[in-house]
């Protein structure tokens, strides 16, 4: 009898790797579309579902075509293109639809700022990513688009959400929310970009434990969790500029003291 070749495996084409990240991304646009259809008729809740749902697929594509090595240029351009769209064109409209339309061309104009921000911030992350590797690929400059999403979410978030301590004045905080979401966006505040964690082996169960209970969480108290998220997310932002800088002061102290022995030598 004659035995099964081992060698043989199941895609050795990388045209064939490539298909399913790139089905993924485009699944992520298409919830991101639909995001707006649900805003229009005034569903907003499924349209914040359809935001996040986008962002988990965001976060799956790129990681799974890195695991099966089947990046490409295309779905490189590809995802750009849909996080335009699921975290730059829909939360515009949706927040325009609940609350910037009260406010007449002001509320276009701030959500016309919004989504420009959000292209020039993946223009410039599609430029930068073509450099070399280094420990600079923990960081993003700037908040990475699907964060900034679901940031501009948070007042309608906050609405249907079980924590109520203020009484928030959407007229205004929403404009102020956009602009400032949309200079972090193009800023160059370093943020971390949690793309290459390195976790002991030890503990590996112990973060298991904590992405299952934090995904249980958004399944039974989404908005409160969503809420909570946001918040922690934006008191982070600080923590990872100062960690980043003083990597980077490390670093040229290293390089310094390198180029100094060269030139003893």
């Amino acid at each position: 009898m004659e035995q099964p070749n081992k060698n043989i495996k199941l895609v050795s084409n990388k045209n064939s790797r490539v298909i399913l990240p790139n089905i993924l991304t485009l699944v992520g646009v298409c919830i991101g579309l639909s995001s707006i259809k649900f805003a229009f008729d005034g569903n907003f809740k499924l349209s914040i579902i359809a935001v996040i749902v986008a962002g988990i697929i965001d976060g799956l594509d790129g990681r799974i075509a890195r695991l099966i090595k089947g990046t490409s240029k295309v779905g490189k351009e590809l995802d750009s293109l849909t996080d335009v769209i699921s975290f730059g064109v829909a939360p515009a409209f949706i927040m325009y639809f609940w609350a910037l339309s009260e406010i007449g061309r002001l509320g276009w104009l701030v959500s016309l700022i919004y989504v420009v921000c959000v292209a020039l911030r993946l223009a410039r992350f599609n430029v930068t990513s073509e450099e070399e590797s280094s420990w600079k690929d923990n960081f993003f400059e700037g908040i990475p688009s699907p964060a900034g999403g679901i940031l501009v979410l948070m007042p309608l978030i906050y609405s249907y959400s079980e924590i109520q301590f203020f009484n928030l004045n959407n007229n205004i905080l929403v404009p102020i929310l956009f602009i400032t979401i949309s200079i972090l966006l193009i800023s160059k505040i370093p943020t971390y970009s949690f793309k290459k964690i390195v976790v002991p082996r030890s503990t590996t169960i112990f973060l298991l434990f904590v992405v299952i209970l934090y995904f249980g969480l958004l399944l039974v108290y989404t908005f409160n969790t969503l809420i909570i998220s946001g918040v922690v997310y934006l008191l982070i932002i600080p923590i990872s500029a100062t960690h980043y800088l003083m990597i980077n002061k490390k670093n040229k102290t290293k390089n310094e003291n390198i180029d100094h022995h060269e030139d003893v030598l």
